[in-house]
């Protein structure tokens, strides 16, 4: 969950708050639901069997298998012209399906000649279990999510020419990572235990567990239906990834008209940069899925998306031929910087060998310019995260006040009390919580039944989070980061208040800040002149935040689930650490065989270097020329300015709907409006209207239509989706789309315009 691309701004982590009720009452057996009490016992399972065991030997091939497929694949979705993220909702099944195989191919004993029957006990032992499948859903996630170092380190080789040291830049992702986890393990009590910590969008993932673990009956039949949809969509895939890649954008006006560049801007979109792909046709899963899954997102969460869509292509389509910006004469979109006439901007002209902007060279070489698309993108999103702030303290003022109830002095006592600075000493002894618990009628239940267990300590967390620190002080000047010791104190204390406001709002809401843009604008003005010192801050200020919230997120799988604390720890650094290692690897795979398609604006359907060209564009502009651009009076003044204006955006909403609320403007998110205005910047827009159309089938015809059905087989049916998909991405970008060598693309045919745009819109 990060915000490597602006498609999937808010797209992966905001929606998941439509799996709270939409209302205050929703029934279930006939009880009607009013308080997170009620919610997180009566829609998943509170019941815990203590003999179950996490540690075997199924976990331990599953879980590093699984992080390992994981951790590679996260990293060729990095590079992809649309971020697709990896769904922990297939993780689960495929841990699932995998952990049933072990189990029934196995043998529980082993005839030896001469010896007799051999127990294989510690191989198979016994029936594939919930805490089983919980150990390896921890683990493989933790490694599923491309660190944001490698994106620092694909810069420096893209655009630096620099090739940090292998073991510096291992360390530097490990720091970069564990810094994160080791401040979101102290937080626990703040952001975890608590019932009113709900991070509603595991719930799903959650009662499929239930679903597989206590409605046996059924599960057979939904397991039998992801086979068939698996294979189907595995098999499927060849066509719009190699075969016949026109499926991934058909357009009906490029197909009438192939000679025009403003069809191109405005029906294209097959290539990653293409254009804005209205009214075009996807069928390839793996961009209509994209950042998140349309058949798990309510229409209600729609509404707002879909009309930050149609906002947007008014805008861009203003922008570009309105010529604000001097847009015409630059790319429609493109996250480069680039000189007035269009070209890419050669940012090493002015950057001496310290890394430092020099003036007299940037006066030599005048100002750079955006594509109009990006800083509609850069101020929607400022516009976005300003809005949100107005939207929860008019709607939901009770939700963050709840999230502050423990910042009192017997709370903070009660925090301190649990601090034990000898982690070697650390016995995960809980008698007093366990006390305490008796008397506390307000306890949340699942971390009740967690008492039983050791905890891992408060003590651990503090010690990775000194070890990563200390790593990471000296990384930073043994890669000449230019990054000043009291600079990275200053973005660990941005990312503990980061940490401590926001993950408290996502726990509650589901809402995910993507606070970049704002850390980036921070570290600019402490640090003006040093866009590498900036990617660096960010790196150790942003990721932290999204490391911890994934993190939280993953320990309350635990809390639901009764994954033993010590047994979620270990999943939690093993796919964490195991993960970054092999997206280091891929990463310099990928760079030194598509080197060149990397550096291009527009790249191809397969491969695109979006990612990092916007975070070196945007460390150029905020860490090296903040003042010169974005300042009061400067070329693109109005995106911070957006932070004043995104503040009154939602009071105009919330004073109609209270003077007239049969209008339904509480139907409406204008933070979510704000943020998907922005939203076609990049990537590969024919796949939107295939979106909105799965979407509409999924969430409102078979929702209300057919609800037992729905009930029963569409998130598994998502599921499976994703799975087929990426497991055919996988093998196809190492077989024939050169993650790991040369591409070998299928020769040139009709369907297959592999010399312009697929969808054969006018390649210009």
């Amino acid at each position: 969950m990060d915000e490597k691309d602006a498609k999937n701004f808010v797209k992966a982590e905001d929606v998941e708050s439509i799996y709270r009720p939409e209302s205050s009452e929703e029934e279930a057996d006939g009880v009607v639901i009013q308080d997170d009490l009620q919610l997180v016992t009566q829609v998943i399972s509170v019941d815990d069997d203590p003999s179950l065991n996490p540690w075997t030997f199924r976990v331990l091939v599953i879980g590093i298998g699984l992080s390992a497929f994981e951790g590679v694949l996260a990293e060729i979705y990095y590079f992809k012209p649309q971020t697709v993220l990896v769904s922990t909702m297939f993780l689960a099944i495929i841990g699932y399906v995998l952990g049933i195989f072990m189990e029934y191919a196995i043998p529980q004993w082993l005839y030896v000649p001469g010896i007799g029957s051999c127990s294989l006990y510690y191989l198979d032992p016994g029936p594939f279990n919930k805490k089983e499948l919980a150990f390896i859903l921890i683990m493989s996630s933790a490694a599923a999510t491309s660190a944001l170092g490698t994106e620092t380190l694909a810069v420096q080789r893209l655009f630096y020419n620099i090739t940090p040291n292998p073991a510096a830049s291992i360390f530097l992702l490990f720091s970069s990572q564990l810094i994160g986890y080791g401040i979101a393990g102290i937080m626990r009590p703040i952001l975890l235990y608590p019932t009113k910590m709900l991070y509603p969008g595991v719930l799903p993932l959650i009662s499929m567990f239930d679903a597989f673990y206590r409605d046996v009956a059924h599960s057979g039949k939904k397991l039998k239906v992801f086979y068939i949809v698996f294979f189907a969509i595995f098999f499927w895939e060849l066509l719009p990834e190699y075969l016949f890649p026109l499926l991934t954008g058909f357009s009906i006006f490029c197909l009438a008209n192939q000679r025009s560049a403003d069809f191109t801007r405005i029906f294209g979109g097959s290539n990653g940069n293409e254009g804005l792909g209205i009214l075009s046709f996807c069928f390839d899963w793996q961009y209509i899925s994209g950042g998140t899954n349309p058949m798990a997102i309510p229409l209600k969460a729609q509404f707002s998306n879909f009309i930050g869509y149609i906002l947007c292509i008014l805008v861009f389509v203003g922008v570009f031929y309105g010529n604000v910006w001097n847009s015409r004469t630059l790319p429609f979109l493109a996250q480069d910087l680039f000189y007035e006439n269009g070209t890419i901007y050669n940012q090493t002209n002015m950057i001496l060998v310290d890394f430092v902007i020099d003036k007299d060279l940037l006066a030599k070489e005048g100002l750079p310019f955006y594509a109009g698309s990006w800083v509609v993108q850069l101020l929607t999103s400022n516009l976005g995260l300003a809005a949100t702030f107005t939207h929860l303290l008019l709607w939901n003022y009770n939700d963050l006040r709840s999230a502050w109830s423990w910042a009192t002095p017997s709370g903070l006592r009660a925090i301190w009390a649990r601090f034990n600075w000898r982690f070697w000493q650390a016995s995960g002894d809980r008698s007093e919580e366990l006390a305490r618990a008796e008397r506390d009628g307000d306890m949340d239940p699942h971390y009740r039944e967690m008492l039983k267990y050791s905890d891992a300590p408060d003590s651990w967390y503090y010690a990775i989070l000194l070890v990563s620190c200390i790593t990471a002080l000296v990384l930073i000047y043994k890669t000449d980061s230019t990054l000043p010791w009291w600079g990275f104190v200053i973005s660990l204390l941005l990312a503990v208040v980061s940490i401590l406001f926001f993950g408290a709002l996502y726990a509650i809401t589901g809402l995910a800040f993507i606070i970049q843009p704002f850390v980036q604008m921070v570290g600019g003005f402490i640090h003006p002149g040093k866009p590498m010192a900036n990617m660096y801050f960010v790196l150790f200020s942003y990721n932290s935040v999204i490391q911890a919230s994934l993190l939280l997120r993953d320990l309350k799988i635990a809390q639901y689930v009764k994954l033993p604390p010590r047994a979620a720890f270990a999943a939690q650094i093993s796919g964490t650490l195991l993960g970054a290692v092999l997206n280091f690897v891929m990463m310099n795979s990928i760079i030194d065989n598509q080197r060149p398609i990397l550096l291009s604006v527009e790249g191809t359907n397969i491969w695109s270097g979006q990612q990092p060209q916007q975070y070196n564009s945007q460390a150029i502009a905020w860490g090296g020329l903040s003042k010169e651009l974005f300042a009061t009076g400067s070329r693109y003044d109005w995106v911070a300015w957006a932070y004043v204006v995104g503040l009154a955006v939602p009071i105009p909403f919330w004073l109609v709907h209270r003077y007239w609320p049969q209008l339904r403007l509480d139907y409406l998110y204008t933070p979510v409006i704000c943020y998907y205005i922005g939203w076609l910047c990049v990537g590969i827009n024919s796949s939107i209207t295939s979106y909105f159309i799965v979407a509409y089938v999924s969430q409102y015809w078979l929702r209300r239509k057919h609800p037992s059905w729905f009930a029963k087989y569409n998130y598994i049916i998502g599921a499976a989706l994703d799975g087929g998909t990426q497991v055919m991405v996988f093998i196809l970008s190492f077989a024939v789309q050169g993650a790991a060598g040369d591409a070998h693309l299928i020769p040139t045919w009709w369907g297959a315009n592999n010399e312009g745009n697929y969808d054969r819109c006018f390649w210009f």
